[in-house]
C-alpha cells in the first residue's frame, strides 16, 4: 500500500524520450503509488513545447498533475543561444509556469564553459526574480557558486535539487530561501553524508524528488527511475528519521505547494 498522504514530485523529467513509448503507464503507476502531483523541468529551449503539451490537462480534467517549468540546463549548453533568455520572458508571459528551470552550473562535467553557464545562469536568475518565481538549481560542484549568484542577484527562492553540498553550505541555502530536493542517492546506504543530513536537517526545508529516468533508488538499481519510486523514497526518509511515512509526505508536499504555489488538489 502506498503512503497514506499524497506526495509531490519536486523534480522528473517526463518529457524525457526514455518515456516516449509509456508515458501514460508511468503517470498512471505514479498516481496509483500516491504521487499526485509532479513538477516538470525543462533542459533546453528546444523541448519547451514538447513538455507544455504532455502537461497540459485533457478535455475534462481539471488539471494534469503535471506542472511545467521553463529553463536552461547547464549540461545542454552547447544547445543554448542569448535569444532563448529572451525567448524564456516570451514563455513566462504565455505559460504562466510556477518556476524557472531547470537552470544552474555543472563544473563536474569536462568542457562545460564555466564562463557561459555563468551568463546563462544569472541570466535565468534574474528572470526569475523579475517574474517572482522559485528556481529550480542544478549545482553539481558549483554550490559555492550557486550561492554566489544568488547572493549577487538578490530577491531568490527556490530549491537545488539533488543535493550533494554540505551542511553548512546548506545552512547558507535556507538563509537564501532554498529548499533542498532530495531522492534516490540518499536512499543507498553508502551515501552517509547526505542521510544524515536527510536525518537531521529541519523538515521545512525538504523536498522529496525522483529526477526520474535518472538517479535511480537503491531498490532498483542500474533501470530506469520513475515517479512511483517516490513512496519507496518517502519510506526511506521517514525510516532515516524516525517518523511515520504520512508526516513527512505531509511535510514535504506542504513544502512544495508553498514554494511552487501549487493549486488546490
Amino acid at each position: 500500500m502506498p503512503v497514506p498522504e499524497p506526495l509531490v514530485d519536486s523534480h522528473c523529467h517526463l518529457d524525457a524520450e526514455e518515456f516516449d513509448t509509456d508515458r501514460a503507464a508511468v503517470i498512471g503507476r505514479a498516481r496509483a503509488a500516491g504521487v499526485m502531483r509532479q513538477v516538470v523541468p525543462a533542459v533546453a529551449a528546444a523541448g519547451w513545447p514538447k513538455l507544455r503539451d504532455i502537461c497540459a490537462a485533457q478535455p475534462g480534467q481539471a488539471s494534469s498533475g503535471l506542472f511545467p517549468a521553463y529553463g536552461l540546463h547547464p549540461m545542454y549548453l552547447a544547445e543554448h543561444r542569448p535569444r532563448h533568455l529572451r525567448e524564456l520572458r516570451d514563455w513566462i508571459e504565455r505559460e504562466k509556469p510556477l518556476a524557472v528551470g531547470e537552470c544552474g552550473l555543472d563544473f563536474f562535467v569536462e568542457g562545460l564553459d564555466p564562463q557561459a553557464q555563468q551568463e546563462y545562469f544569472e541570466g535565468q536568475l534574474e528572470v526569475a526574480r523579475e517574474y517572482d518565481l522559485p528556481l529550480i538549481v542544478h549545482a553539481r560542484r558549483a554550490v559555492d557558486a550557486v550561492i554566489a549568484a544568488v547572493r549577487r542577484v538578490g530577491k531568490l527562492r527556490g530549491v537545488v535539487h539533488s543535493y550533494s553540498g554540505s551542511e553548512e553550505q546548506a545552512r547558507q541555502l535556507w538563509n537564501h530561501g532554498f529548499l533542498l530536493g532530495l531522492g534516490g542517492p540518499a536512499t543507498h546506504e553508502r551515501a552517509q553524508r547526505l542521510r544524515r543530513l536527510v536525518a537531521t536537517m529541519p523538515l521545512e526545508f525538504l523536498l522529496l524528488e525522483t529526477d526520474a529516468p535518472d538517479q535511480p533508488d537503491a531498490g532498483i538499481r542500474g533501470q530506469r527511475n520513475e515517479p512511483a519510486r517516490l513512496d519507496f523514497i518517502c519510506r526511506t526518509f521517514a525510516a532515516l528519521r524516525g517518523i511515520a511515512p504520512e508526516e513527512l509526505a505531509r511535510a514535504t508536499s506542504a513544502n512544495a505547494e508553498r514554494l511552487f504555489r501549487l493549486p488546490a488538489r
